[in-house]
């Protein structure tokens, strides 16, 4: 567990103090830091004084006053020290466990670090956390932590993540509560498993937590082709996706009267399943889930028919968008939009069969590069074909299948870009002809 430089702003208090790329911090007035939250924390006051190994091995002991910052302009190799705590779980529904072999080594890694939580919202299981975990959290007022419950039923819980701890882990969104830690839930939803009473009583046992138990979002589970030798899953059809929603719709109806908020969200997904419009705006209260895929077509909706009235488009050109067979009609339905208002505009929206992972995975974020080359090397895709930034490495240009955005175009023989997934990002790109 080293706390080593990465990288030292120049001007910042740490340049002026001679540290350079390499030199371990081993301690933070006293304290020995797991990773740079704990590093700003201990940071954080008139005097600071870091004990720093050395490039050349020898020990320096370095005192700022008053520094400028709580970081002093230093950048870590890693926001964790130690590295990101592995999930001690083998969840009946692991989405890692259904994947092939031969992927790049990081998408087989299983995270489940609070840290991460806050850091970058991921989702957390409590499984693996000891108390001085959850004091730090409290005592540094790390929120909000999001949560993957998916039951309170402490034997089920158990069961769907065999973890015999599991059920005990759950004493934890007590303990963060009672710290005043924000939260919200996520309930990966199994047919015949949790579903039914045992998501009845989920919700009202995490709505009693309201409000630092913000909300709560319900997901199907995710079902690839890679699935020998695991446990039985069943897909949700059009009946049961709507029997879900009808079950989410009646506690929102409930809860709004008793506590003043929906509280529990179903995702885009069931609405797409069971062929029902997705809820006004005002039914996702700030979209608080967004991330969690709650309410994205709705923002992405009004956001694109603020953007077509507000933004004009005098181009005239052929473009097309790439999505997955889940947002494929809602895509569409923008295209006509925007297309009515622009007769100029030409808007094809295919729709990408997932052939990798397999017919039940419809959602555009895992979608791979060589589906999209097999299903379209023969379409006129027009001046140019856009693609959600969703189906990309966070950060780069490259698909779960390792190929690139730059091959693709090459293989497709037309300038491909990303689009963030937000209404007026898609129009600026959709309506503009020069190279974005």
């Amino acid at each position: 567990m080293k706390a080593v430089v990465y990288a030292v702003l120049p001007d910042s208090d740490a340049y002026e103090a001679g540290i350079v790329p390499g030199d371990i911090i081993e301690s933070v007035n006293g304290h020995v830091p797991e990773d740079e939250l704990d590093f700003r924390f201990f940071a954080c006051t008139d005097v600071v004084t870091l004990q720093v190994l050395k490039t050349d091995h020898s020990r320096e002991i370095i005192r700022f006053d008053a520094p400028d910052s709580p970081d002093l302009g230093i950048q870590f190799e890693s926001a964790l020290f130690g590295g990101a705590k592995r999930c001690a779980n083998r969840c009946i529904f692991c989405f890692i466990d259904q994947m092939p072999s031969g992927m790049r080594d990081t998408l087989y890694f299983k995270d489940d670090d609070t840290r991460l939580s806050f850091l970058s919202g991921n989702y957390v299981t409590l499984t693996n956390l000891r108390d001085a975990d959850i004091a730090k959290i409290i005592r540094m007022h790390l929120e909000p932590i999001n949560i993957s419950v998916h039951t309170t039923d402490p034997h089920l819980r158990c069961s769907m993540l065999r973890n015999r701890h599991a059920g005990k882990a759950l004493r934890h969104i007590q303990a963060l509560r009672d710290g005043g830690i924000h939260m919200n839930g996520q309930i990966v939803l199994v047919r015949h498993v949790n579903d039914g009473k045992a998501l009845d009583k989920t919700i009202e046992d995490l709505a009693a937590f309201y409000p630092f138990m913000t909300s709560v979002s319900v997901v199907p589970v995710g079902i690839t082709k890679y699935r020998e030798g695991l446990y039985p899953l069943e897909p949700f059809d059009k009946a049961s996706a709507e029997q879900v929603l009808q079950q989410v719709v009646s506690w929102q109806e409930i809860l709004l009267k008793k506590i003043g908020s929906r509280f529990i969200y179903a995702a885009d997904e069931f609405y797409l399943k069971a062929k029902l419009p997705i809820p006004p705006e005002e039914a996702y209260e700030g979209y608080a889930q967004i991330e969690n895929g709650v309410g994205l077509l709705r923002s992405l909706t009004e956001e694109f028919k603020d953007a077509i009235h507000s933004f004009p488009c005098t181009a005239s050109r052929k473009v097309s968008i790439i999505t997955g067979v889940a947002a494929h009609s809602h895509l569409s339905m923008l295209a006509d939009l925007a297309m009515a208002k622009y007769p100029q505009l030409k808007i094809q929206v295919h729709r990408i069969e997932n052939h990798f992972f397999g017919p039940n995975i419809t959602v555009a974020g895992l979608i791979t590069g060589q589906d999209i080359v097999a299903q379209l090397q023969d379409a006129d895709l027009g001046d140019a074909a856009y693609i959600p930034t969703v189906m990309l490495r966070s950060g780069t240009e490259v698909f779960l299948d390792d190929m690139t955005i730059t091959e693709i175009s090459e293989k497709l023989h037309v300038p491909i870009y990303s689009v963030q997934t937000d209404g007026y990002d898609l129009w600026e790109k959709l309506r503009k002809e020069e190279v974005q």
